[in-house]
């Protein structure tokens, strides 16, 4: 395992994970004030790469993590709060991410039909909320079990 370049007993994956996730809330957010000043290319532009860079680390490393040292242990460890913090993140992300992808499909008229994108203003509200908060939970987990 390489070592943690943020100096916590994590591994790389784990602190690159947590770097690439609020960089992509970061970007989400700047995405947000550009669809506020109703910059609606640029923002439909930066909220596409935050869903993919959201994605990366999903993909390599959170979903077989959570499978390989929390999945086991369920639901018998719930009581504790590390299992109860990382399910929750688990649960929360997983909707979070098929939303932001869902969302991203249907804005960038990927799925042939296309729809236009100002219908979908509540559900990237949600998608946007369900990011920040599992990005929260997510620092929160990373804090718990490697501080």
């Amino acid at each position: 395992m390489i070592a943690s370049f943020l100096g916590t007993k994590a591994g790389f994956s784990a602190d690159a994970s947590l770097v690439v996730m609020v960089v992509a809330a970061i970007m989400l957010t700047v995405g947000w004030r550009l669809a506020v000043a109703k910059r609606y290319e640029a923002h439909r532009w930066v909220q596409t790469a935050a869903v993919c860079l959201n994605a990366v680390p999903v993909v390599a490393w959170m979903i077989r993590a959570f499978v390989k040292y929390v999945a086991p242990d369920l639901p018998g460890n719930l009581s504790q709060g590390s299992y109860l913090l990382t399910t929750i993140h688990a649960v929360a992300g997983a909707v979070g991410v098929a939303l932001g992808i869902y969302v991203m499909i249907r804005a960038n008229r990927l799925e042939g039909q296309g729809r236009n994108p100002g219908t979908l203003k509540n559900t990237m509200r949600v998608a946007y909320a369900l990011y920040v908060l599992v990005t929260l939970v997510g620092v929160a987990v990373y804090v718990v079990l490697y501080r």
